[in-house]
């Protein structure tokens, strides 16, 4: 019961940003969880891109920057909603594919009040939220179909 196994797998799924370092993260996983005195080894089994075809980071810039924040923006203020503070949540959503391609990608979720239960086993939505979210939608498809930017 108290041996020690001469060998010992484990497994990490790390969902970066893209706002992240990642020769940052590979350094501090080499120098620090697995230096060569423990003789301790890693393998990266998956590295997504850092850039899209073009060249360009993987991200879109939520600010005055990009002329679609604006009119984004404007049509959720204008359908009654507000939004919260930017975020990347990259393991909710897959406009990180349409990203690689060049195409910059707004994720968006109209869901007020609700708390976040992605796939939980008791993932649910109010009726009144529902309605109100198809609301946004039309907002914001209108606003954004009709930008001439």
């Amino acid at each position: 019961m108290n041996m020690q196994p001469s060998e010992a797998e484990v497994g990490f799924d790390l969902r970066l940003p893209p706002t992240e370092d990642i020769e940052q993260i590979e350094r501090r996983i080499k120098e620090e969880w697995a230096p060569a005195h423990k003789n301790l080894t890693y393998q990266l089994m998956k590295k997504g891109p850092v850039r899209d075809v073009t060249g360009r980071p993987l991200l879109t810039p939520a600010n005055e920057s990009n002329p679609w924040w604006s009119v984004f923006e404007q049509a959720i203020i204008s359908s009654g909603g507000k939004l919260a503070k930017p975020e990347i949540l990259s393991s909710t959503t897959d406009a990180r594919f349409v990203r690689q391609m060049g195409v910059p990608a707004l994720g968006f979720s109209p869901m007020i009040n609700t708390p976040i239960l992605l796939h939980d086993h008791n993932e649910f939505l109010e009726d009144k939220v529902f309605l109100g979210g198809i609301e946004v939608y039309e907002h914001l498809i209108r606003a954004l179909s009709s930008f001439k930017g």
